[in-house]
């Protein structure tokens, strides 16, 4: 059941699978990895936000998920990794937001999964510069993604997807240079494969 606490977010994201470019999971269609199924690393750059009276703005979060198949069809296992820089109450805040229990895309999302590996505090190293992307979340995982250099140099963006972090904000599809994760029995060390990264802004 979800509350009632108004919340808000917003801040830059980026996420690294191992699809191939551009990953068909944001179209509704299976994964065109290898294997069939899907590996992702996903981070949060929180610039701006609040969970009622809590101030969560500058701090970050990670996600690294399995989807056996088509991610519609749910079965997703996650690990959720918190900013070590959060309080105690900044990190109920984030947990609530996230794992969603305080609704809003986060409560969908919530839907998809079957099970939550672990829920865990960590260091997350975010970067941002121009068509770059990277993160480090302790010795637990890594991922750099750069953003596909279009016509003249513009952005290749994704628009109108049906499934996304961030729906309705155009997606930047990037390649990633690094993606590596070992926590909770899940693995993957993988390169050049599919990224994207945008803007969000949610809000309950």
């Amino acid at each position: 059941m979800t509350t009632a606490t108004k919340w808000n977010l917003t801040g830059t994201y980026f996420e690294s699978c191992d699809c191939e470019i551009a990953c068909p999971c944001i179209f509704l269609r299976p994964p065109n990895t290898e294997n069939g199924d899907c590996n992702v690393l996903i981070t949060w750059n929180i610039e701006n936000g609040s969970f009622g009276d809590t101030d969560v703005s500058g701090l970050k979060v990670a996600m690294a998920a399995h989807a056996p198949g088509l991610m519609i069809d749910g079965n997703w296992k996650v690990a959720l990794y918190l900013d070590e820089n959060a309080s105690e109450s900044q990190q109920a805040a984030l947990g609530q937001i996230f794992g969603g229990q305080a609704g809003g895309v986060f409560e969908i999302f919530a839907g998809f999964i079957s099970e939550i590996l672990g829920v865990g505090t960590a260091s997350i190293e975010y970067s941002a510069d121009g068509k770059n992307r990277s993160v480090k979340v302790g010795n637990i995982a890594e991922a750099a993604i750069e953003g596909i250099e279009g016509l003249d140099g513009a952005d290749v963006t994704i628009s109108g997807n049906p499934l996304g972090v961030s729906l309705g904000v155009p997606a930047v599809v990037a390649t990633s240079t690094v993606n590596r994760f070992n926590d909770h029995g899940m693995t993957w060390d993988f390169s050049g494969k599919n990224g994207y990264y945008s803007d969000f802004n949610y809000e309950v």
